[in-house]
């Protein structure tokens, strides 16, 4: 099962976003647990407590916005979660980058573009986390 957090002050927003993604957006993937978070202290307490594999944050919340929260997650927790800010323009990339954040998406939670970044993501979670826990893996030494 892949935990997703979905963070946002509105309710409709977090709504929206696990109807676009639904439980099994990919047959590949296991399906998705999602896990609700309104104020950002409970963001930044449940992704301390691992077990997140993506974190999909509302850069407009308040007043805890996505964006600095991604930023503060990067620094602060060692195992960070894929992580994705939706924003309400385009042109706030510059602050996704500032952000830190795996990838951008719109507020409005188109369900194409959201659930094609979520595949994506959960797989490369996924990917490099079975890569870790190969059994055999010759370590590396300097």
């Amino acid at each position: 099962m892949s935990t997703v957090l979905v963070y946002s002050d509105d309710d409709r927003i977090r709504e929206r976003v696990r109807l676009a993604i639904g439980r099994r957006p990919d047959p590949e993937l296991e399906p998705i647990d999602f896990l609700d978070a309104a104020e950002g202290a409970a963001v930044t307490h449940t992704v301390g407590q691992g077990g997140i594999d993506l974190c999909i944050l509302d850069g407009e919340a308040k007043p805890s916005g996505g964006l600095g929260l991604a930023r503060e997650l990067r620094d602060e927790v060692d195992d960070m979660p894929a992580t994705i800010v939706l924003v309400a323009r385009r042109d706030d990339a510059w602050l996704g980058r500032w952000s830190r954040a795996d990838a951008l998406a719109s507020r409005r939670a188109d369900p194409v573009e959201l659930t094609d970044l979520v595949i994506r993501l959960l797989r490369e979670r996924a990917a490099a986390t079975s890569v870790q826990a190969a059994p055999g893996r010759p370590e590396l030494s300097h």
